[in-house]
């Protein structure tokens, strides 16, 4: 077979060469030279697949090592639930009122008010002058009745006279029986007059004694509308006062809560702004509002709140004590709030630590109760949760013990803690990161 002779030089720099399709006279045919090209692409592919596999087996390998190598990311105290009995409480808010208020008023008629001697906010006792009326007019209408009276017991005199002559003389004829009956009628009819005359006299002396207004009782004034030279009339309020100075707590309590609630339970009532106050439940009220679904609840108040700083008015909230049952606790500071729910982180075998939404109960003290969603058996991160991420890698430290300052130290010297410097980088501490 007499193969094609080969191009030529400058051919071959100008122009790539062609071989020419040949038949079936021995020629190289177009299937054989599309078959070659095909196995030199598969070589092709098969080598940049080698190459590729082994620049990924290094970030393979570097990605499986990425766990044993991992820092961790914050050094947390662990803690475990706790179960303890802490006391059943039933919360409630309401208002503070006085516990019983009296009402001051005018009792004279078209009298000047003519001085005030008290003011919202002052303690008066009973019996005590809180303003005093201008009884000029009444004192001289007494003095009038005074000269009636002593007027009607002359008359009365002269006709007891009459009637003791008539008396004596009837019997005798010298006077008719007619005149008889005239003379002791006039007697009775004098002493008649007497009586009238003293009963009017007593009340001008009453009207005198209403021009000084005093106070009904013990207690604090705590409001005022009396003013000086007005004419008020008969019944007009003059002075408010709390009685004794008592307040009283007023709770709305959901109707679900009120068969817990009996009197005499103790209470904690927390004025707002102001100091805890210790009160006595007096009574469970007996309906509960359509609208609200809620009762009211009276509570007691010791004679010294005002002294706290309480005052009527003002909003309260309290809690009211009717037992104690066992709970699931942890510290406080283990409870995050984010995004209006609560949660604690966990810590597992691998120093891992998890998210886990929980549902909070009562708080006492530093511990908070846990209702649901956290095991009993659980690792919980005490301090420093609030730096974590679900997911994050810790170093578990225990609780540090106190260090105890030796005898012969001054109380004033200060006490040197050595701290211990772990292997490689630090991370920050959670009391660190907490300062």
């Amino acid at each position: 077979m007499k193969l094609p002779s080969a191009p030529t030089s400058a051919a071959t720099d100008t122009e790539p060469a062609v071989l020419p399709a040949t038949g079936s006279s021995g020629r190289f045919s177009r299937p054989v030279w599309i078959g070659g090209a095909a196995v030199v692409g598969v070589l092709a592919i098969a080598a940049f697949m080698l190459i590729d596999d082994k620049s990924a087996a290094p970030a393979v390998a570097a990605e499986g090592a990425a766990p044993a190598g991992a820092r961790p990311a914050l050094t947390v105290t662990v803690t475990a639930p706790r179960r303890e009995t802490l006391p059943l409480a039933v919360a409630a808010n309401g208002g503070l009122f006085a516990w019983q208020e009296a009402s001051v008023g005018a009792e004279a008629q078209g009298m000047r008010l003519a001085e005030v001697r008290v003011n919202v906010g002052d303690v008066v006792r009973r019996g005590q002058v809180l303003a005093v009326f201008d009884a000029a007019m009444v004192k001289a209408d007494q003095a009038q009745g005074r000269a009636a009276v002593a007027e009607a017991e002359a008359l009365l005199a002269e006709a007891t006279a009459n009637a003791d002559r008539a008396r004596d003389l009837g019997p005798k004829g010298v006077i008719s029986a007619q005149q008889v009956s005239q003379l002791l009628t006039a007697e009775r009819t004098a002493a008649a007059r007497v009586q009238a005359q003293r009963a009017a006299l007593q009340v001008l002396a009453l009207r005198v004694a209403q021009a000084q207004v005093l106070a009904p009782d013990d207690g604090v004034i705590s409001a005022r509308g009396a003013t000086v030279g007005a004419v008020v009339p008969a019944g007009q309020e003059l002075f408010r006062l709390i009685r004794q100075g008592r307040l009283e707590w007023r709770a709305e309590v959901a109707g679900t809560d009120l068969a817990a609630l009996k009197p005499g339970q103790a209470v904690r009532v927390v004025p707002a702004g102001g100091a805890a106050i210790a009160g006595r439940l007096r009574m469970v009220g007996p309906t509960v509002d359509a609208g609200t679904r809620n009762g009211l609840v009276y509570v007691d108040l010791p004679a010294a709140t005002a002294a706290t700083g309480a005052r009527a008015g003002m909003f309260a909230r309290g809690e009211f004590d009717v037992g104690q049952a066992e709970a699931l606790t942890v510290p406080a500071g283990a409870v995050l709030l984010r995004d209006g729910y609560s949660y604690v982180f966990t810590v597992d075998a691998q120093q891992r630590v998890s998210q886990v939404k929980v549902t909070v109960g009562r708080r006492v003290g530093e511990r908070v109760e846990i209702t649901s969603g956290l095991q009993a058996q659980a690792r919980v991160v005490a301090e420093g949760a609030g730096f974590l991420g679900d997911g994050d890698t810790v170093r578990v430290v225990d609780a540090p013990l106190p260090v105890p300052v030796p005898s012969t130290v001054p109380a004033s010297a200060p006490v040197l803690v050595p701290a211990s410097t772990p292997a490689g980088p630090s991370r920050p501490s959670a009391v660190a990161a907490k300062s």
